[in-house]
Protein backbone atom coordinates (compact mmCIF):
# COMPACT_ATOMS: atom_id res chain seq x y z
CA UNK A 1 0.00 0.00 0.00
CA UNK A 2 3.02 2.09 0.70
CA UNK A 3 3.24 3.14 -3.14
CA UNK A 4 -0.22 5.54 -2.62
CA UNK A 5 2.73 8.14 -0.89
CA UNK A 6 5.11 7.56 -3.26
CA UNK A 7 2.52 8.23 -6.51
CA UNK A 8 1.53 11.27 -4.78
CA UNK A 9 4.89 13.03 -4.01
CA UNK A 10 5.70 12.07 -7.74
CA UNK A 11 2.47 13.87 -8.93
CA UNK A 12 2.56 16.91 -6.87
CA UNK A 13 6.53 16.83 -8.09
CA UNK A 14 5.13 16.62 -11.76
CA UNK A 15 2.26 19.17 -11.23
CA UNK A 16 4.17 22.25 -9.64
CA UNK A 17 7.32 21.70 -12.00
CA UNK A 18 4.72 22.13 -15.22
CA UNK A 19 3.09 25.04 -13.50
CA UNK A 20 6.84 26.55 -12.85
CA UNK A 21 7.45 26.17 -16.35
CA UNK A 22 4.27 27.27 -17.57
CA UNK A 23 4.93 30.25 -15.66
CA UNK A 24 3.11 30.24 -12.05
CA UNK A 25 3.92 29.01 -8.92
CA UNK A 26 4.21 25.24 -7.56
CA UNK A 27 0.78 25.68 -5.26
CA UNK A 28 -1.29 26.94 -8.08
CA UNK A 29 -2.43 23.79 -9.24
CA UNK A 30 -5.09 21.86 -6.69
CA UNK A 31 -4.67 17.88 -7.08
CA UNK A 32 -8.01 16.25 -6.42
CA UNK A 33 -8.03 12.44 -6.13
CA UNK A 34 -9.96 10.47 -8.00
CA UNK A 35 -11.03 7.81 -5.78
CA UNK A 36 -13.89 5.88 -8.59
CA UNK A 37 -13.92 1.72 -7.03
CA UNK A 38 -11.03 2.53 -3.96
CA UNK A 39 -12.05 1.74 -0.60
CA UNK A 40 -11.99 3.75 2.00
CA UNK A 41 -9.05 2.16 3.35
CA UNK A 42 -7.19 2.94 0.09
CA UNK A 43 -8.73 6.77 0.21
CA UNK A 44 -7.67 7.21 3.90
CA UNK A 45 -4.36 6.31 2.98
CA UNK A 46 -4.17 9.35 0.25
CA UNK A 47 -5.83 11.89 2.75
CA UNK A 48 -2.91 10.89 4.84
CA UNK A 49 -0.37 10.86 2.65
CA UNK A 50 -1.90 14.68 1.84
CA UNK A 51 -5.06 14.90 -0.25
CA UNK A 52 -7.30 17.03 1.02
CA UNK A 53 -10.02 16.86 -1.82
CA UNK A 54 -11.45 13.63 -3.02
CA UNK A 55 -13.11 13.22 -7.00
CA UNK A 56 -16.61 10.64 -7.30
CA UNK A 57 -17.96 9.95 -10.55
CA UNK A 58 -21.19 7.86 -8.69
CA UNK A 59 -23.63 9.14 -6.09
CA UNK A 60 -23.94 5.83 -4.48
CA UNK A 61 -20.51 5.63 -4.20
CA UNK A 62 -19.93 8.80 -1.92
CA UNK A 63 -23.19 7.77 -0.06
CA UNK A 64 -21.34 4.19 1.05
CA UNK A 65 -18.07 5.63 1.61
CA UNK A 66 -18.91 8.25 3.22
CA UNK A 67 -18.93 7.79 6.51
CA UNK A 68 -15.56 5.52 6.66
CA UNK A 69 -13.22 8.25 5.09
CA UNK A 70 -11.44 11.05 6.94
CA UNK A 71 -12.58 14.29 6.71
CA UNK A 72 -11.79 15.73 3.31
CA UNK A 73 -13.57 17.77 0.40
CA UNK A 74 -15.61 15.78 -1.88
CA UNK A 75 -16.24 16.83 -5.01
CA UNK A 76 -18.55 14.62 -7.49
CA UNK A 77 -17.33 14.91 -11.04
CA UNK A 78 -19.28 12.16 -12.97
CA UNK A 79 -21.70 12.65 -14.74
CA UNK A 80 -25.28 13.17 -12.11
CA UNK A 81 -28.47 12.72 -12.96
CA UNK A 82 -31.49 15.22 -11.53
CA UNK A 83 -33.17 12.54 -9.26
CA UNK A 84 -29.78 11.82 -7.46
CA UNK A 85 -28.98 15.41 -6.29
CA UNK A 86 -30.89 15.20 -3.34
CA UNK A 87 -28.40 12.82 -1.90
CA UNK A 88 -25.11 14.60 -1.93
CA UNK A 89 -26.03 18.03 -1.86
CA UNK A 90 -25.46 18.34 2.08
CA UNK A 91 -22.26 15.99 1.30
CA UNK A 92 -20.34 17.41 -1.20
CA UNK A 93 -18.43 20.93 -1.42
CA UNK A 94 -18.22 21.42 -5.63
CA UNK A 95 -20.00 19.80 -8.23
CA UNK A 96 -17.84 19.54 -11.82
CA UNK A 97 -20.39 18.05 -13.98
CA UNK A 98 -23.02 20.40 -14.35
CA UNK A 99 -24.69 20.18 -17.97
CA UNK A 100 -27.66 21.28 -18.18
CA UNK A 101 -30.12 23.92 -17.22
CA UNK A 102 -32.49 21.50 -15.62
CA UNK A 103 -29.54 19.86 -13.59
CA UNK A 104 -28.74 23.42 -12.19
CA UNK A 105 -32.23 24.55 -11.09
CA UNK A 106 -32.32 20.82 -9.19
CA UNK A 107 -29.09 21.65 -7.68
CA UNK A 108 -30.56 24.90 -6.78
CA UNK A 109 -33.44 23.64 -4.88
CA UNK A 110 -32.26 21.19 -3.19
CA UNK A 111 -29.48 23.83 -1.85
CA UNK A 112 -32.22 26.02 -0.80
CA UNK A 113 -33.88 23.10 1.12
CA UNK A 114 -30.32 22.75 3.35
CA UNK A 115 -29.77 26.50 2.95
CA UNK A 116 -26.37 26.32 1.39
CA UNK A 117 -25.31 27.56 -2.04
CA UNK A 118 -23.43 24.76 -3.80
CA UNK A 119 -20.32 25.24 -5.87
CA UNK A 120 -20.74 23.79 -9.38
CA UNK A 121 -18.65 23.82 -12.66
CA UNK A 122 -20.37 23.71 -16.03
CA UNK A 123 -18.72 20.67 -18.43
CA UNK A 124 -17.97 21.42 -21.33
CA UNK A 125 -17.18 19.32 -24.35
CA UNK A 126 -15.16 20.94 -26.19
CA UNK A 127 -14.32 18.11 -28.69
CA UNK A 128 -17.96 17.42 -29.17
CA UNK A 129 -17.32 13.62 -27.95
CA UNK A 130 -20.70 11.88 -28.44
CA UNK A 131 -19.79 9.43 -25.74
CA UNK A 132 -19.13 12.49 -22.64
CA UNK A 133 -21.60 14.83 -21.58
CA UNK A 134 -20.93 18.39 -21.60
CA UNK A 135 -22.18 21.55 -23.03
CA UNK A 136 -20.68 22.59 -26.69
CA UNK A 137 -18.19 26.11 -26.33
CA UNK A 138 -20.82 28.16 -28.12
CA UNK A 139 -23.68 27.28 -25.49
CA UNK A 140 -21.68 28.23 -22.26
CA UNK A 141 -22.10 31.65 -22.27
CA UNK A 142 -26.25 31.59 -22.28
CA UNK A 143 -25.76 28.33 -19.72
CA UNK A 144 -23.55 30.87 -17.25
CA UNK A 145 -26.61 33.52 -17.81
CA UNK A 146 -29.27 31.62 -17.30
CA UNK A 147 -27.85 29.80 -14.27
CA UNK A 148 -27.19 33.21 -12.42
CA UNK A 149 -30.51 34.40 -13.31
CA UNK A 150 -32.45 31.63 -12.33
CA UNK A 151 -30.71 29.82 -9.80
CA UNK A 152 -30.09 31.60 -6.81
CA UNK A 153 -28.22 28.95 -4.49
CA UNK A 154 -25.49 28.06 -7.22
CA UNK A 155 -22.30 29.27 -7.32
CA UNK A 156 -20.16 29.28 -10.71
CA UNK A 157 -16.88 28.44 -9.57
CA UNK A 158 -15.47 28.13 -13.28
CA UNK A 159 -15.23 25.27 -16.24
CA UNK A 160 -14.82 21.85 -16.79
CA UNK A 161 -13.80 19.90 -19.51
CA UNK A 162 -12.95 15.67 -20.00
CA UNK A 163 -10.69 15.59 -23.27
CA UNK A 164 -11.07 12.69 -25.35
CA UNK A 165 -8.10 9.98 -24.72
CA UNK A 166 -5.07 9.89 -27.03
CA UNK A 167 -1.93 8.02 -27.19
CA UNK A 168 -0.08 11.28 -27.57
CA UNK A 169 -1.73 13.81 -25.18
CA UNK A 170 -0.48 16.59 -27.03
CA UNK A 171 -3.23 15.77 -29.39
CA UNK A 172 -5.54 17.29 -27.20
CA UNK A 173 -3.84 19.95 -26.38
CA UNK A 174 -6.47 22.46 -28.74
CA UNK A 175 -9.37 20.93 -26.62
CA UNK A 176 -8.10 22.33 -23.23
CA UNK A 177 -6.61 25.39 -25.03
CA UNK A 178 -10.64 26.03 -26.36
CA UNK A 179 -12.33 25.58 -23.06
CA UNK A 180 -9.30 28.07 -21.48
CA UNK A 181 -10.26 30.57 -23.64
CA UNK A 182 -13.81 30.50 -22.06
CA UNK A 183 -12.60 30.43 -19.02
CA UNK A 184 -10.81 33.76 -19.49
CA UNK A 185 -13.63 35.54 -21.45
CA UNK A 186 -16.02 34.18 -18.65
CA UNK A 187 -14.36 34.99 -15.49
CA UNK A 188 -14.68 38.74 -16.55
CA UNK A 189 -18.35 39.07 -15.89
CA UNK A 190 -19.26 40.58 -12.47
CA UNK A 191 -21.81 38.81 -10.47
CA UNK A 192 -22.24 37.85 -6.70
CA UNK A 193 -22.80 34.34 -7.58
CA UNK A 194 -19.62 33.91 -10.34
CA UNK A 195 -16.32 33.80 -8.63
CA UNK A 196 -14.36 31.88 -11.58
CA UNK A 197 -11.47 30.45 -9.35
CA UNK A 198 -11.47 26.51 -11.23
CA UNK A 199 -10.12 25.35 -14.19
CA UNK A 200 -10.97 21.20 -14.02
CA UNK A 201 -8.59 19.60 -16.44
CA UNK A 202 -6.51 17.21 -17.04
CA UNK A 203 -6.27 13.11 -15.71
CA UNK A 204 -3.28 10.36 -15.30
CA UNK A 205 -2.60 10.60 -18.81
CA UNK A 206 -2.91 14.31 -19.82
CA UNK A 207 -2.63 16.49 -16.68
CA UNK A 208 0.85 17.96 -17.92
CA UNK A 209 -0.52 19.19 -21.23
CA UNK A 210 -4.07 20.46 -19.36
CA UNK A 211 -1.43 22.50 -16.40
CA UNK A 212 0.41 24.10 -19.80
CA UNK A 213 -2.60 25.10 -21.44
CA UNK A 214 -3.94 26.40 -18.19
CA UNK A 215 -5.60 24.28 -15.56
CA UNK A 216 -5.58 24.91 -12.06
CA UNK A 217 -7.49 21.82 -11.15
CA UNK A 218 -6.10 18.06 -12.19
CA UNK A 219 -8.23 14.86 -11.19
CA UNK A 220 -6.16 12.21 -11.03
CA UNK A 221 -7.05 8.63 -9.82
CA UNK A 222 -5.43 5.71 -11.97
CA UNK A 223 -1.53 7.51 -11.16
CA UNK A 224 -2.28 7.97 -7.71
CA UNK A 225 -3.74 4.65 -6.66
CA UNK A 226 -2.67 2.16 -10.10
CA UNK A 227 -4.94 0.49 -12.67
CA UNK A 228 -8.88 -0.19 -11.37
CA UNK A 229 -10.07 -3.54 -10.62
CA UNK A 230 -14.02 -3.38 -11.65
CA UNK A 231 -14.33 -6.91 -10.91
CA UNK A 232 -13.82 -5.93 -7.14
CA UNK A 233 -17.35 -4.57 -5.51
CA UNK A 234 -16.96 -1.69 -2.83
Amino acid sequence: MGHIRENIDEINRLKDETAIKSGRKAGDVLLCAVTKTRTPEEINEAIDAGITDIGENKVQEIMDKYEHVKPVRWHLIGHLQTNKVKYIIDKVSMIHSVDSLHLAEEIDRRAAQHGITMDILIQVNSAQEESKFGITTEETGSMIRDILEKCEHVRIRGLMCIAPFEDDSNDVRIYFAEVKKLYDEYSKLEHERLDFKYLSMGMSHDFKVAIEEGSNLIRVGTAIFGARDYSKKN
